[in-house]
């Protein structure tokens, strides 16, 4: 579960807000426009991008808040570090956006390449639309993150994770049609509250904590192939990982284990 901690920019009488560097991020954040909200979702006057990806992809809300800190402090940070001359009220600087966004997604970039994929990052043609879509891929990344747990020792796990996730995302901003219901394409966990952590999360987590018993000795086990998190992150760095689909399969080979032999 995601615990909660203090925000350092939700008060609005915070000093840090009234910060020139802040403010260009929260009001690139607060872009969106053209978003397709699901219909049942109660959109907030104050609502931004993360809110969306919350709405879509069935966040938690305590998460959605820690990693919007997240995200405007990075992308501060990083304006402060590019951009030198004083402004009143900047904008958020393309090449800080970008410069933020290939540190964020290093590793993720290696692991298509290592496994002769393409990335997910797909952009739009509209350039009014590119910074949008740029901050939802960062975003969308922090928030799997923020709620991984354990999976955060799998790094590659969570490349997996996101692979599909902003696939989808793509998919949603694109308006495709899915050819199984006919309709406009929806995040296939989303659509209810903490649903990247119960349908997503908890089977992974499950995994690692069941292997992580038997060596322990805390439970006893009749199955001889036991997994460490060294075993399942190789897993994720070969191409045998897609078996396990998306949606993932439930009787993919990662969610079973091995009898013992007689």
């Amino acid at each position: 579960m995601f615990h909660r901690r203090s925000k350092l920019i939700t008060p609005a009488n915070q000093t840090i807000m009234r910060y020139p560097k802040i403010q260009a991020a929260l009001h690139a954040l607060s872009d969106t426009r053209g978003l397709p909200w699901p219909k049942d979702h109660e959109k907030k006057a104050d609502a931004d991008l993360l809110e969306w990806l919350q709405a879509m992809f069935g966040f938690q809300k305590d998460n959605v808040s820690n990693q919007r800190e997240h995200l405007v402090l990075l992308l501060a940070n990083m304006h402060i570090r590019q951009i030198s001359k004083p402004e009143q009220q900047p904008e958020l600087d393309d090449h800080v956006l970008d410069t933020t966004m290939n540190k964020l997604f290093k590793n993720y970039k290696r692991w298509c390449k290592y496994l002769g994929r393409k990335t997910s990052l797909w952009l739009p043609t509209i350039p009014q639309e590119v910074q949008q879509r740029k901050l939802l891929y960062m975003g969308l990344y922090l928030l799997i993150w923020g709620e991984a747990a354990n999976l955060r020792f799998m790094p590659v796990c969570l490349c997996y994770l996101f692979h599909h996730m902003a696939f989808e995302l793509y998919g949603v901003l694109a308006a495709n049609v899915s050819p199984v219901t006919g309709e406009n394409v929806r995040p296939y966990y989303g659509g209810e509250e903490e649903a990247f952590l119960k349908k997503v999360v908890t089977p992974i987590s499950k995994i690692v904590e069941t292997d992580k018993a038997e060596r322990s000795g805390t439970i006893k086990s009749k199955h001889s192939h036991r997994r460490n998190y060294d075993d399942l992150n190789a897993f994720f760095w070969s191409n045998d990982c897609f078996q396990l689909g998306w949606p993932m399969r439930a009787d993919a080979d990662f969610f079973q284990e091995e009898e013992q032999p007689v």
